[in-house]
């Protein structure tokens, strides 16, 4: 029995975990912001030379497909509304303020982008009425009935659909991306699902992976491409049939003429099904509502 006893003392339980030891060195160094020498004895997965190798490249992959899949689902995230929409809209309160300091400082071009600010911050406004709709109904929903707000995690329209989602107390999902213009996270996503992808085509595949819907408002490049993504994902049934709803009718029509696409056999008639045109937070979510039967 003594024997035994001595065994015990020294052997580690088979529960315990040495993972955090092997990062042990990794913090160090950052805290003290020295970087870290090669080291060919260095444990594999605490090696940042070896994983952010060329040849690596398809364990990121996995990591950064996995890392987001497992935190949702442990928060009982199944199913999203993706709110899309520019980075440039600001609250209407901020928008103002910018339209005064713009005002003081002379700057006529700071004037006049101010004042396409103040009038595009009434989308702010709705983006974050709209994601109130869907997480106020959601939240007296039995838990495989619920759907979560998620948007890209930036400020804009993406910050007025998380706020909307805070402002009820109800979860909602960031998926943000490291760009070269460092871009932080909006302080409304919940901490537990606020992530940070370095590929953009996992960020858009997280992104398709619980949507049950889409809701385009206004906004650049960055929208355009995950519009249309999304659009050709359903189009070539590669992904099961959602609402899309483009918020502004005027701004959407103006920006692409869809209908020149059917004249010139490009598309199908039948494509213009794949979305439909709202101006109201209410139309938006009446759209999701039917398509489920809610």
């Amino acid at each position: 029995m003594a024997t035994m006893n001595n065994i015990d003392k020294r052997a580690p339980l088979l529960t315990e975990t040495r993972l955090a030891d092997a990062w042990a060195e990794l913090q160090n160094h950052a805290s003290q912001g020295t970087a870290l020498k090669a080291d060919a004895y260095r444990l594999a997965f605490a090696d940042p030379e070896f994983l952010l190798r060329r040849e690596t490249r398809g364990i990121r992959f996995q990591l950064e497909m996995l890392k987001p899949d497992l935190d949702q689902a442990e928060q009982g995230i199944e199913s999203t509304v993706v709110v899309f929409g520019s980075a440039r809209f600001r609250a209407p309160e901020d928008a103002q303020e910018n339209l005064r300091l713009a005002q003081l400082s002379g700057d006529a071009s700071a004037l006049a982008l101010a004042q396409k600010q103040v009038r595009n911050a009434h989308y702010y406004d709705q983006a974050r009425l709209f994601a109130r709709l869907v997480a106020s109904d959601s939240m007296h929903r039995r838990p495989e009935e619920r759907l979560f707000i998620a948007t890209g995690g930036g400020p804009g329209i993406m910050e007025a659909a998380n706020r909307g989602a805070h402002e009820v107390g109800a979860l909602s999902v960031g998926l943000n991306i490291a760009l070269p213009h460092e871009q932080s996270a909006n302080p409304y996503v919940t901490p537990l699902l606020n992530f940070k992808f370095h590929y953009f085509a996992l960020r858009k595949m997280h992104v398709m992976m619980r949507a049950k819907a889409l809701v385009a408002f206004p906004g650049g490049f960055g929208t355009l491409d995950e519009l249309f993504e999304v659009i050709t994902l359903v189009q070539t049934r590669k992904s099961k049939p959602v609402p899309i709803v483009l918020f502004g009718t005027d701004y959407w029509k103006r920006l692409i003429n869809i209908d020149a696409m059917v004249e010139e056999g490009v598309i199908a008639a039948d494509d213009l099904k794949l979305f439909q045109y709202v101006d109201e937070p209410e139309a938006a979510w009446a759209v999701i509502q039917k398509f489920y039967g809610l």
